[in-house]
């Protein structure tokens, strides 16, 4: 529990890319990673048994999750992230600190259970992070045991689709209200002033993805912008 209070108040930087993305070999993820830290960044969110050894090594709180090298077309229908307790061991065996998986009411592969998934993080004296996308999902997450409860999904599942290009605010205040837990927004920061409001609304962390580490999409808001 000592990580999660010193991640209270703080900035955590997810650096991932996909196989068939330039970053995603070992030495640029690994730059990327030296370079957030070196920017202020408290913890990092990784993929994978290899970026976690990695991100380890840098002497900061790591969250690891794993996720397939090429997402489903149905990928807003599907548990994709950590889905199985094979997953699980291979972030408990790289040593990740927080283990992260999709929190969401959705049947898993395997028949696996949210239970069996956070009772086996736990059995490794490793904290467990639901990702979720609904207020229904972060209550039974943390009915469950989970320690901490992000926003991670919301937006990209079938039952939380949204138009907005804002955080969820929304969602955040609920889980606030509703669970005792620290809830860590995520999803959809782009700007200073977004982080700012979380943490004014109660967020216990909030993790920045691509508005920091996806050149790819950082590039195209400009390009598009200026079509």
């Amino acid at each position: 529990m000592e990580i999660i209070d010193f991640l209270k108040g703080k900035v955590i930087v997810s650096c991932q890319a996909m196989p068939d993305e330039p970053l995603y070999k070992e030495d640029c993820i690994f730059a990327m990673m030296k370079s957030v830290i070196n920017g202020g960044a408290t913890a990092l969110r990784v993929a994978g048994k290899r970026d976690v050894i990695n991100a380890k090594s840098l002497n900061v709180p790591v969250i690891g999750l794993t996720k397939p090298d090429k997402l489903p077309e149905n990928w807003k229908e599907v548990v994709y992230i950590t889905p199985t307790l094979k997953e699980v061991q291979e972030l408990i065996d790289a040593d990740a600190d927080i283990i992260a998986f999709d929190g969401t009411l959705r049947t898993r592969p395997n028949n696996c259970t949210l239970e069996e998934i956070i009772n086996k993080i736990h059995s490794s004296n490793k904290l467990a992070m639901a990702d979720i996308a609904i207020l229904e999902e972060g209550i039974h997450c943390a009915e469950l045991g989970a320690d901490i409860i992000s926003t991670t999904l919301s937006g990209y599942t079938k039952e939380s689709e949204s138009l907005s290009e804002e955080p969820d605010y929304k969602l955040l205040q609920e889980l606030k209200s509703k669970i005792n837990k620290p809830v860590i927004l995520e999803g959809k920061i782009w700007h200073p002033d977004e982080v700012e409001k979380a943490f004014k609304l109660g967020a216990h962390s909030v993790v920045i993805g691509s508005a920091i580490t996806r050149p790819q999409l950082i590039t195209k808001r400009f390009i598009e912008r200026q079509i």
